[in-house]
């Protein structure tokens, strides 16, 4: 092995890095997408357009790094001192990697409870709208037969 196949995992982790720091970006516009009146669906939705494709890029990323650590895990085993500088760069990315999943993961559990206030409130104001429909329709009818006078001189005896 190589030194060079060494470093593709460190630049692999680098990469990963990168790009949780998209991800983190993309939540911190989701999160302020959450906290207006009025949620903008079209934002919402290109937002979460940019984090399919990010994450699609992670398991690229993680696929990549599996079979090319698989491939050279003995020789980084056996030769700990000759990969010392790449094995300790790839412990610091791992750590920061690992806090910045942490970061996301609590991240994206802060914009699912607002998500869910967002839409409950989204029914709410649905069902009032519904039920003011109902208010109206009704109170028309009924002034409608309100207006409404029985013939006074008809002869029902017939």
């Amino acid at each position: 092995m190589s030194l060079s196949s060494a470093q593709v995992l460190v630049e692999s982790l680098e990469k990963k890095s990168r790009i949780l720091d998209e991800i983190i970006k993309e939540n911190e516009a989701q999160e302020r997408l959450f906290k207006q009146e009025e949620l903008n669906l079209e934002a919402l939705d290109s937002s979460s357009d940019k984090m399919g494709a990010l994450a699609e890029k992670l398991e690229l990323l993680d696929e990549g790094f599996e079979s090319v650590y698989d491939r050279i895990r003995e020789e980084l085993i056996e030769n700990k001192q000759a990969y010392r500088v790449e094995i300790k760069r790839m412990q610091e990315l791992i750590a920061e990697i690992t806090e910045k999943t942490v970061s996301i993961n609590a991240a994206r559990m802060r914009n699912k409870m607002q998500a869910e206030q967002q839409f409950k409130k989204s029914r709410q104001q649905i069902g009032s709208a519904s039920s003011q429909m109902k208010v109206s329709k009704n109170y028309y009818n009924h002034m409608n037969s309100l207006n409404y006078v029985a013939p006074q001189f008809y002869d029902s005896k017939k």
